[in-house]
């Protein structure tokens, strides 16, 4: 396991279970504002007595009007706007999944099927109007990842209970996810630069360590998005059964397998940005 500085992973493209790792482990939580990036960091204060003041030391003065603009300008960072549009796309995807999960249980497939090409549309635009329209925000990073990945696991236990993926291949897409989590809470917990306090563990504007996809996770996750998807589809256009759906299942699983033994043994999958001294 290799240590390095800190710095920003983009998250297009990744696994949104893995952008969710990446939030917990405080790494990367930046936010782009105007062409520049800035950090999601507490305040610093400076403070100058009353006597210096009266001196009439300038100094001292252009110290503290310098600190009165970053307590400004760290102030729009620590309260910025949540209510966008990318957001409420965002929410509505959140909002959808258990109603998806509910008409897959009640054999409503044809609904299901329309309420989940909405949320993959959704999820393509919020995106795009974010960077286009310089609307991207610290809460979209967070509960972006997490309504993709509420819709992915809703649909692997419905899709199962109705029997139309395969248990043990929802057991196995399921077991990584929980593993990748309590993963997240042990790296974060070793990498905790001290000390280390409840308080601490918990601000994730401290970063500690990072994770970086594998090439097998980027196509696992692709594979587990079309098995996911294709079996929701199956009994609308009547080809559940199917020994091409049951071969992209097997696939799957291995996939899924392979990919979470990528982070236990790869180097580079997880790095701890400060080295112990």
């Amino acid at each position: 396991m290799r240590h390095t500085q800190p710095r920003v992973v983009p998250s297009q493209s990744l696994d949104p279970m893995l952008i969710l790792v990446h939030r917990l482990l405080g790494a990367g939580v930046k936010k782009r504002t105007g062409g520049t990036t800035t950090s999601w960091i507490g305040v610093r204060h400076s403070s100058t007595s009353s006597e210096s003041n009266k001196g009439g030391n300038s100094h001292l003065d252009e110290r503290a009007n310098s600190a009165k603009d970053t307590l400004k300008k760290n102030a729009a960072i620590l309260h910025e706007n949540i209510y966008t549009l990318p957001n409420l796309l965002t929410m509505t995807r959140l909002i959808s999944a258990p109603v998806i999960g509910y008409w897959v249980m009640h054999g409503q497939y044809k609904e299901a099927c329309m309420l989940f090409g909405v949320a993959c549309v959704t999820d393509a635009l919020d995106g795009w109007i974010a960077r286009r329209f310089q609307m991207q925000s610290i809460v979209g990073t967070i509960i972006d990842p997490m309504a993709d990945k509420t819709l992915m696991t809703i649909l692997t236990v419905t899709l199962a209970m109705q029997h139309l993926i395969s248990v043990p291949v929802a057991g196995l897409i399921l077991g990584r996810d929980l593993g990748l989590v309590l993963s997240s809470f042990y790296y974060r917990y070793i990498s905790l630069p001290e000390p280390k306090t409840f308080a601490r563990y918990w601000d994730f504007s401290i970063p500690s360590a990072e994770v970086h996809p594998t090439m097998i996770s980027k196509v696992n996750t692709a594979i587990q998005m079309a098995y996911i998807g294709l079996s929701l589809v199956a009994p609308v256009l009547d080809f559940s059964g199917h020994v091409g759906l049951e071969y992209l299942g097997y696939t799957c699983a291995l996939t899924t397998v392979w990919s979470g033994a990528s982070y236990i043994y790869s180097k580079d999958a997880v790095k701890i940005l400060y080295p112990k001294k």
